[in-house]
């Protein structure tokens, strides 16, 4: 696959890292592995998750075609980008084709990025997992990388202002390959990994440098002021509600 567009994108993303003086820490890069196919599930907490998560994948030189909202295709902006980076547009209505294509590039070798929450968490906890994710990878025969990204919601999230303040603590952490197969239950093996991503979401959180109670961005389970998993779920569905409305009067 040429790649022209990748690389300046992500020589524009380190420095604009080096102006806002991000404090990135990586660990677990070593798993990203320098040949061949790999599925990264990630959390997802921000906009900005596609540009950190990609990072992640930086030392081991490879690039990483995420999984991405058919709109952001289409949009005058964004559209010759996402094509130019060979992500995958999803089309919510009609997934099958997303889908195969994702298989496709994971069996000729490509590191495919997916969030399996399927939309930006108001709570910054795990919200339930599709089973998607341990499908593709079982089908095209290559592991999951569980990946974990914290501090990014400070940035730029739902329901609140971009906020890119400098000096900023960024974590992203990747665990160990989990192997999954054709013969796997989808639903046990879709536990299997939210749990290990869980117990990863929870070290991050703890070992984050900054720890303001009652902070927006902290999990309401960790002293923070974030909805809660129920409030956010109950937020997420008047937010579809209203999108429902607003096709309808359209």
């Amino acid at each position: 696959m040429r790649d022209l567009v990748y690389p300046p994108v992500i020589g524009f993303a380190k420095t604009a890292f080096m102006a806002l003086d991000l404090k990135i820490r990586r660990t677990g890069t070593e798993h990203v592995p320098h040949t061949g196919g790999a599925l990264i599930a990630i959390n997802h907490i921000s906009y900005v998750d596609f540009i950190l998560g990609g990072y992640g994948a930086v030392p081991a030189r490879r690039l990483v075609r995420f999984m991405a909202k058919e709109v952001l295709f289409r949009n005058r902006y964004s559209g010759p980008l996402m094509r130019g980076m060979h992500h995958i547009p999803v089309d919510r209505e009609a997934g099958a084709t997303s889908y195969r294509t994702a298989v496709d590039f994971l069996r000729a070798g490509e590191l495919v990025g997916v969030f399996p929450e399927a939309t930006i968490s108001r709570s910054f906890e795990l919200k339930e997992f599709k089973s998607g994710t341990v499908r593709m990878a079982a089908e095209a025969g290559v592991p999951v990388l569980p990946m974990i990204l914290w501090g990014t919601q400070r940035m730029f999230t739902k329901d609140h202002a971009r906020d890119f303040t400098r000096h900023r603590p960024i974590s992203i952490s990747i665990g160990a390959p989990i192997s999954v197969t054709p013969d796997d239950e989808p639903a046990e093996a879709t536990a299997r990994l939210r749990s290990t991503m869980s117990g990863m979401l929870d070290e991050s959180i703890r070992g984050y440098p900054e720890q303001p109670p009652g902070a927006w961005w902290l999990p309401a389970a960790y002293g923070g002021s974030a909805p809660t998993p129920e409030e956010a779920e109950r937020l997420d569905r008047e937010e579809l509600a209203q999108r429902a409305e607003r096709r309808r009067s359209s």
